[in-house]
């Protein structure tokens, strides 16, 4: 099995050696599932097992690690990286399922707030802390996927999971516009941190863009996207 962290800078991927296994850096499109993207790339080089390495919502894009034939068994390792992402928080709305592809649930006023304030709030969730997921997850309840139960009006149990942020920095402000950077351990979601620090600066917020820019050694600058890897393929 070869994994290619630098696999942007492949001519030719040959799909005997993918057959072999193999592991390729894919940068998601917004409007994919990632399964969409493992479907597509599953049919272009009728490779029967391919599967990914941690789930991207449809409207998220950036790096989504694809692996083929024997590398399927490195999923799980894989999953255990940590990850950076660069999202946008929306601030004064919020959604029922804390990003951009939800229903708008609620609308505040957003106050002018300084710089300073807006860090004095993000220093809270750097580090070690307890974070209870959205609602609309794949994580299960008896058996059944949460946002499954979310849609059918079921009472849900939100365990708080402890989760890592190893940095989480503001790059810019446009209000109601924040601009973040973050690195965090498995589990960690986004979106409910959009959440968290909306309710801390209370006007409430949700995540309106969200980029994975590194899984492990693999970034964003040495991705695929899915057409380039479909024309670099051959026998």
């Amino acid at each position: 099995m070869t994994a290619l962290p630098s696999n942007a800078t492949v001519p030719v991927i040959s799909k005997a050696e993918l057959a072999a296994g193999m592991i390729w850096n894919i940068n998601k499109p917004a409007g994919w599932t990632s399964f969409d993207v493992v479907n597509k790339l599953r049919y272009a080089t009728r490779i029967k097992k391919v599967g990914h390495a941690g789930t991207l919502d449809p409207f998220a894009t950036g790096v989504l690690l694809i692996c083929f034939a024997g590398a399927t068994k490195q999923v799980e390792q894989l999953m255990t990286l940590d990850k950076e992402y660069e999202g946008v928080l929306e601030l004064g709305a919020e959604t029922d399922t804390h990003d951009v592809a939800g229903k708008i649930v609620a609308t505040r006023p957003v106050p002018e707030f300084s710089r300073q304030q807006l860090e004095e709030v993000m220093a809270r969730y750097r580090g070690s802390l307890m974070q209870q997921p959205p609602a609309f997850s794949a994580l299960k309840q008896g058996g059944q996927r949460l946002y499954k139960l979310a849609r059918a009006g079921k009472s849900l149990v939100l365990e708080p999971r402890p989760v890592t942020v190893h940095f989480l920095d503001i790059i810019a402000v446009q209000l109601p516009e924040v601009t973040i950077r973050l690195a965090c351990s498995r589990g960690t979601y986004v979106r409910s941190l959009a959440r968290d620090i909306g309710n801390d600066l209370g006007c409430g917020a949700y995540l309106k863009t969200l980029r994975r820019t590194r899984i492990g050694p693999y970034t964003l600058a040495q991705s695929l996207t899915v057409e380039d890897f479909i024309k670099r393929l051959t026998d």
